[in-house]
C-alpha cells in the first residue's frame, strides 16, 4: 500500500486579485502563507519519502514551508510538467475585467470547458497530456516501490491527476474544485499500481481520505 498526498499551492497574489495566473511566477499572499502551515499540520506525522513539485514559485514555496514544519529530509523534484494549466494571452488579466471584454460566457468556456484552450493557451485536455505522462514515467514508478510521494502543484495539474486517479469523465472533472492548502490523500493497492503500470482498465480509485471545499 502506498499513499499519495496531493497539495494545491496557499494563496497566491494573483489569486487574491482575481487575475489568470497560469504560468506566470507569483509567489503566496499571507494568507497563502496560512494555508500552507496549516496543510503542514494536517499531514503532520505522515511517513513521507519524496515529493514533487512544479517549476512555479507559489507551489516550491508552499511545498518549502511543509518541508521544514514537519522537519522532513526527502528528495524534490521540480518539474514544469506539474505546472498550471498555461492561459496565454489571459496571464494576468483580472477574470471580471476579461469578462466584461469578450463577454461571460467566452469567458466561462474558456475556463470551464475541457478541451477548448484560452489564446495561445492551454485547455485542460492539454493539461492533462503532459500531466499524466509525467506520473506515469516519474511518480507511478516511486509508488511501485513501495514509497509514499507528496506533489504540490497546482488546480488544474492536480484535477488532471485526479482525473486520471478516480477515472473520471470530462464533465465530472469539470465540476471538482480543489481548495488551495487542503491535502487529497489516496491509499493505493499495490494491485492497482500494477493495474496502472499495465495500463488495464479498472474500477474507479476513491480518495480515503480528501478534504474539499
Amino acid at each position: 500500500m502506498s499513499e499519495l498526498i496531493l497539495i494545491r499551492h496557499g494563496q497566491s497574489q494573483w489569486n487574491l486579485e482575481n487575475k489568470f495566473t497560469g504560468w506566470k511566477d507569483v509567489d503566496l499572499t499571507e494568507k497563502g502563507i496560512e494555508e500552507a502551515h496549516r496543510a503542514a499540520k494536517e499531514i503532520a506525522g505522515k511517513d513521507i519519502d519524496e515529493a514533487f513539485t512544479s517549476d512555479l514559485t507559489r507551489a516550491q514555496h508552499t511545498l518549502k514551508i511543509i518541508i521544514d514544519d514537519n522537519h522532513l529530509r526527502i528528495p524534490v523534484t521540480k518539474d514544469k510538467a506539474l505546472n498550471e494549466r498555461c492561459y496565454g494571452s489571459l496571464e494576468g488579466l483580472n477574470k471580471a475585467e476579461t469578462a466584461k471584454k469578450y463577454g461571460d460566457e467566452q469567458v466561462h468556456i474558456w475556463r470551464r470547458s475541457y478541451d477548448v484552450a484560452p489564446p495561445e493557451g492551454e485547455s485542460l485536455k492539454m493539461t492533462y497530456e503532459r500531466v499524466i505522462p509525467y506520473y506515469m514515467n516519474h511518480i507511478l514508478p516511486e509508488l511501485l516501490k513501495g514509497r509514499n510521494i507528496l506533489i504540490v502543484a497546482h488546480g488544474n495539474s492536480l484535477r488532471s491527476l485526479i482525473m486520471y486517479l478516480e477515472r473520471m469523465t470530462p464533465d465530472q472533472i469539470l465540476k471538482r474544485e480543489l481548495a488551495t492548502g487542503d491535502p487529497v490523500i489516496y491509499h493505493i493497492g499495490q494491485n492497482i499500481l500494477e493495474e496502472m503500470k499495465a495500463e488495464k482498465d479498472f474500477a474507479a480509485l476513491k480518495p480515503e481520505e480528501k478534504s474539499l471545499v
